[in-house]
């Protein structure tokens, strides 16, 4: 049965280059839809990236880019890092060169997903990314959907957001499923590959976070058994399965960037609860949401 060892990336295990972090669709068996690069610049430094068979959705993680594309430029403001803010990100179609330069270096997160209908450049400025408050008492998280179906739309197949989770608190909970396609009105589902690249706040010291993720299988033919803890710039691969809980070690928020692409033509996030662990939802009203994440909807 596949294992932790197999699906957990960590940070810096398939780095090269200016590059922290490569999972790159097809570049692995089994590895079909989806892809992760997250580029390192300094102060000054430049990357030209070309787009070949995919789409690609760049997000600052520290600091500031100008992205030039098709002859123009395009400023991503960025931010402190991951924990400070929402941020603006860009989204270059298929096939597309881009040139990426940070004055004032930084960490730049490409979410790729295989594409082929090409789509106009769009830059989705960070105070128009819809933040959502799931969840409620330990179980609240803060959602950025900035590439999430309904949010943002012109694009082929990629699905993008990013989690922030408060430390001691669940996040990905009810674990859920999305590995086969049904079209059952009551019960619809999307078969998605899925990627869970992690940030962990570290300690007032310095010392390093940490939090666990979790895969298991939603059925015989579909065998994966992950339990891990992940640190600042792990990933974490779920081909099928059903993944959640994730756990923010108390002390340590935790971060993470989910990518998101499958076969189906249309691009749809529809998802399957684990049946022991769906009743939880019916508690969070009561619960009421994290007072650390109050009004921060949007």
């Amino acid at each position: 049965m596949p294992t932790s060892s197999e699906f957990h990336l960590p940070a810096g295990s398939t780095g090269r280059g200016p590059y922290e972090t490569i999972i790159d669709p097809g570049a692995r068996e089994g590895w079909v839809h989806t892809g992760l690069r997250v580029l390192a610049l300094e102060p000054g430094g430049s990357e030209v990236v070309t787009a070949n068979g995919v789409e690609v959705m760049v997000v600052p993680l520290s600091g500031g880019c100008e992205v030039s594309v098709d002859g123009r430029t395009h400023t991503l403001r960025g931010r402190a890092d991951v924990f400070a803010s929402a941020t603006d990100v860009l989204y270059v179609p298929v096939g597309s060169q881009l040139t990426i330069v940070s004055p004032g270096g930084g960490r730049f997160a490409l979410a790729t997903a295989v594409a082929t209908g090409a789509h106009p450049v769009a830059l989705i400025r960070a105070e128009d990314v819809p933040v959502e408050i799931r969840g409620g008492g330990n179980m609240t998280r803060k959602v950025r959907n900035f590439g999430t179906v309904g949010a943002f739309d012109a694009m082929d197949s990629l699905i993008a957001c990013e989690v922030i989770t408060p430390g001691g608190n669940w996040s990905s909970y009810p674990a859920h499923k999305h590995d086969e396609t049904s079209e059952d009105p009551e019960h619809p589902e999307s078969m998605l590959e899925e990627i869970y690249y992690y940030e962990i706040q570290p300690a007032p010291d310095g010392g390093p976070g940490f939090g666990v993720h979790q895969t298991t299988s939603s059925g015989d033919d579909k065998p994966i058994d992950v339990l891990t803890e992940v640190r600042s710039g792990d990933a974490v691969l779920v081909p099928h399965g059903w993944h959640g809980p994730c756990a923010a070690a108390p002390g340590h928020d935790m971060y993470y960037l989910n990518v998101m692409a499958g076969p189906e033509a249309e691009r749809a996030w529809h998802i399957t609860d684990h049946p022991e662990q769906t009743w939880v939802r019916g508690t969070w009203d009561d619960a009421g949401i994290d007072p650390r994440l109050a009004g921060e909807a949007r």
